[in-house]
């Protein structure tokens, strides 16, 4: 049965916070680094703050753990409240229990499987469920090493410095009707995007901007967001220093109120 419910809330609530000029954070989880106990332990630090988003998914996902992990983050007492959005990396990463799913084609790259390879596979998945489907451009970054992402799409990053590629291939993708630009420098990245590229982009565009990857301290958070970033993504430092995230939760909080 065809799905045909109208459901635009998450994408809704980010072009309002958009409109506001309210920044948004999201905690990536890696299904293949987090299983259901380490899961659960993070979201405990979620009882006084917590992100506005949760996205799990992951370049690889050998294993099951995907619909565990976004069950364990409906079912727990302090996040069955906030979005889970999938952030998938092929058809096969979809979960029904999950809120959302960004439909990811990767503009940077010349690979068709990622530009609409697997999105055709997905497609009559997707139109029989009851998640909100976000149409983004995925934007990869080359941020001081090669990454999972890059090796497996096996896709060329915009170089680092490359500020005007950045910009073409953005503007490119609201052109082609996509509703939100995600630049990345992968998982793992020794770098974050540099401030002027997210700024370049941002003035180039008018859809919502979302900017993850090498974001390992607080300071970056909101050098990214002072750049122009609507929301910021941040997951493998989580993974290795789990006390951060409150750190994290705090100055979004701050920034919101100035």
């Amino acid at each position: 049965m065809q799905n045909t419910i109208d459901n635009n809330a998450i994408y809704n609530s980010l072009l309002k916070k958009k409109e506001k000029g309210i920044k948004s954070l999201s905690i990536l989880i890696d299904p293949d680094k987090t299983n259901e106990k380490k899961c659960s332990e993070l979201l405990n630090f979620c009882q006084e703050t917590s992100p506005d988003f949760f996205m799990v998914g992951g370049s690889l996902i050998t294993n099951n753990e995907l619909e565990k992990i976004v069950l364990c983050i409906k079912n727990h007492p302090y996040t069955a409240h906030i979005p889970v959005i999938l952030f998938p990396n092929s058809y096969l990463h979809i979960s029904e229990k999950a809120d959302g799913i960004l439909f990811l084609s990767l503009i940077s790259g010349r690979n068709p499987d990622y530009l609409i390879g697997n999105h055709v596979i997905a497609a009559p998945l997707l139109r029989q469920s009851k998640l909100e489907i976000m149409p983004t451009g995925y934007i990869l970054v080359n941020c001081g090493n090669q990454t999972t992402v890059a090796y497996i799409s096996n896709t060329t990053p915009i170089p680092y410095e490359k500020n005007d590629i950045a910009v073409c291939t953005a503007m490119a993708g609201e052109m082609l009707g996509l509703r939100m630009i995600y630049m990345d420098g992968g998982s793992g990245a020794k770098q974050a995007i540099s401030e002027e590229m997210i700024q370049a982009v941002r003035q180039a565009t008018n859809i919502p901007l979302i900017v993850g990857g090498g974001i390992k301290s607080v300071n970056a958070l909101e050098k990214a967001y002072l750049a122009g970033a609507d929301m910021v993504v941040v997951g493998s430092v989580i993974e290795e220093n789990p006390q951060i995230f409150q750190d994290f939760c705090l100055k979004i909080k701050e920034l919101n109120k100035k």
